[in-house]
Parts: C-alpha cells; sequence; structure tokens
C-alpha cells in the first residue's frame, strides 16, 4: 500500500483508461464535482439516480482520467482533473445530470461542482445550474407527443361534429314525424 491505496498495475491501468476513454468518447455532457466526506449511504443513493437517468458517477485517478480524455470531446476539462474529483457524464441527455446534481446540493456543503462540458462548451457552476432549469429531453418528449396529439383530437372532432349534426337533424325529423301520426 501506498498513501493508503492499493497499487494498481501497468495493465490495470491502461484497462481503466481504455474503458474511462470508450466512455467520455460518447458522452454529450460531462460535469466535475468535489464530494467531501459523503457517507456511503448518501453515495449510493446518488448514483442510483444517477443510474436511473441513464448517467454515469464516477469516482476517478486524476491523472488516469487526463489521459483517458485525451482525443475525446471531454479533452478541454483534462486540465480541470485535480483534487478529489467526481465525473458524471451523460450520453444523451445533457439536462438530466445537472437537475439530480442541483437538486442533490439543495442546503448541502459537502459536494461542489467544479466544471462542466455540456456539448463541447465549458460552463461553471452558474451554467450547470441554468441548465438544471431547462426541460429535460424525456419533458420535451411530452411536451412534443401532446403537440402531436392535439391536432389530431382536433381533427377528430371536426370529423366527427358534422355526422353528430347530422345524427341530430335526423333524430330531431324523427321525432317530428311521429308526432305528427
Amino acid at each position: 500500500m501506498k498513501g493508503g491505496e492499493f497499487q494498481v498495475n501497468r495493465t490495470e491501468k491502461e484497462q481503466v483508461i481504455s474503458e474511462l476513454h470508450a466512455l467520455m468518447g460518447k458522452a454529450k455532457a460531462a460535469i466535475l464535482g468535489e464530494p467531501k466526506g459523503l457517507d456511503v449511504e448518501t453515495v449510493n443513493s446518488l448514483r442510483r439516480k444517477f443510474r436511473e437517468a441513464k448517467v454515469d458517477y464516477k469516482i476517478v485517478k486524476n491523472t488516469l482520467a487526463q489521459r483517458a480524455a485525451k482525443g475525446t470531446p471531454i479533452e478541454p476539462l483534462s486540465e480541470k482533473f485535480v483534487g478529489q474529483t467526481a465525473l458524471i457524464m451523460s450520453y444523451s441527455d445533457v439536462v438530466a445530470p445537472a437537475k439530480i446534481l442541483v437538486d442533490f446540493m439543495k442546503g448541502r456543503e459537502d459536494f461542489t461542482i467544479r466544471h462542466a462540458l455540456v456539448e463541447g462548451k465549458l460552463i461553471d457552476m452558474k451554467g450547470v445550474e441554468a441548465l438544471a432549469k431547462m426541460p429535460g429531453i424525456q419533458e420535451l418528449r411530452g411536451r412534443i407527443a401532446s403537440m402531436i396529439a392535439q391536432p389530431a383530437t382536433k381533427v377528430a372532432r371536426m370529423v366527427g361534429t358534422p355526422g353528430q349534426q347530422l345524427a341530430q337533424v335526423l333524430n330531431a325529423r324523427k321525432d317530428q314525424l311521429e308526432k305528427q301520426k
């Protein structure tokens, strides 16, 4: 053991770098956070929320992460890997990790966001907070589906209305003829 950490051999380091590089290559958004003294239960709860949103949360060794970032969309963040680093990566919804983190950090001092990269642009904590206020991909999909369904509902009503009116006219005429008998 060295400095409280287990030695990782060269092959394991190369494997970690390779796996991280593959994930970083797919990432649309990455957030660097600094967890400070979070207990296991809290970290597991946070990881669960991220997993449900299809977001990766990893505590990374800075030197390995810097090497893995080379040639990926995350490379502009590589110089920011200092101190204890949590790397949060999303591969489709760039808003989800921001929403989860901002919600998690409310009233907490044991986790800070250092930097983030969204679609190739570096942003800071204020940028992540602004991103968290935007609708997520699921919410946008719901809105689009309702927009698409709304005109179809209106068309169905308009198509059905003349038929209803005709039925009402015929029914009224039938009633009128019955009264005359």
